[in-house]
């Protein structure tokens, strides 16, 4: 009897000098929040604050390809270079579970660090498996202690499935898509061709999505053939039809500047079919901040 009572003194101060030089960070079941901050066809954000830390999200923006990223926002920021090892832990209320490496985390000087497509959706995998993925790290203000910073399961799923939602209904391609775009028309009018009739179905979904266009510059121009004056006015009619069409869908009228150049600045020869389609342009440049 009395050699199992010292077997268990011994085990318990085993554990106590084990955990006595980690600092810990994560959020308990009453105060763990999980939620979706940003929910729209252009990004979707999953944030879960971790008390006296910082923030931990996860987000995808509208791409023509899928991405997903992963971002520890600290509040505050390594002071030193080094590397922090994810694992995936098992919380305290599922005992007997055995955790894994994930990766590993550049920690930047003064830079919050993010992990990127895959090992994000092994991170969300992770939590939906009721598992917490958990940073472990070298403290850089104290030689003598390791941090470890955990995302708890606690209330993660709900905000997880309006998060996948939010991911299934972004758009398929991203403002650098559409940032520099060039338009053609059909012969002696201002009706686009088909695909360019696309582009521009593409550009008004996107501009009545994001309000933060700073500038729009509308340049049209028109191949060589019929007089000057005619093609000049022919230019000008363009630009300002898809002047008119941006204002329709919500831009301010100070945003847009258009201006027809008639059959100045040539980008193909005018003496064949192809090359006078691509000189009937528009020329669509947006700029945000």
């Amino acid at each position: 009897m009395i050699k199992k009572y010292s077997t268990a003194i011994v085990l318990s101060l085993f554990v106590c000098h084990a955990n006595a030089g980690i600092r810990q960070y994560s959020a308990d079941l009453d105060n763990s929040t999980w939620q979706l901050s940003n929910d729209s066809r252009l990004e979707c954000s999953l944030s879960h604050q971790i008390p006296n830390y910082g923030e931990a999200k996860f987000y995808s923006k509208a791409n023509r390809r899928a991405n997903m990223e992963f971002e520890l926002d600290m509040m505050r920021l390594p002071d030193t270079y080094s590397l922090a090892e994810l694992r995936s832990v098992a919380p305290k209320w599922r005992p007997g579970i055995a955790g894994r490496t994930i990766a590993d985390m550049k920690l930047h000087k003064q830079f919050s660090p993010g992990l990127p497509k895959k090992i994000a959706w092994t991170m969300l995998n992770e939590l939906d498996q009721g598992m917490s993925p958990t940073f472990y790290y070298n403290d850089w203000y104290s030689d003598n202690e390791k941090v470890s910073v955990g995302l708890s399961t606690a209330k993660f799923q709900r905000a997880y499935q309006k998060f996948i939602g939010c991911i299934g209904n972004l758009l398929n391609y991203s403002f650098d898509d559409i940032a520099y775009t060039v338009l053609n028309f059909e012969f002696g009018g201002d009706k686009f061709t088909k695909s360019s009739q696309r582009r521009m179905a593409m550009i008004s979904e996107y501009l009545s999505l994001d309000q933060s266009m700073e500038l729009v510059l509308i340049d049209a121009y028109t191949d060589s053939y019929g007089g000057r004056w005619t093609n000049q006015k022919t230019s000008e009619k363009r630009a300002n039809k898809i002047r008119s069409y941006f204002i329709k869908n919500g831009i301010d009228p100070s945003r847009i500047e258009a201006k027809g150049y008639g059959e100045k600045r040539h980008v193909a020869s005018n003496s064949t079919i192809l090359g006078r389609e691509k000189n009937r342009r528009v020329v669509i440049r947006m700029d945000k901040p």
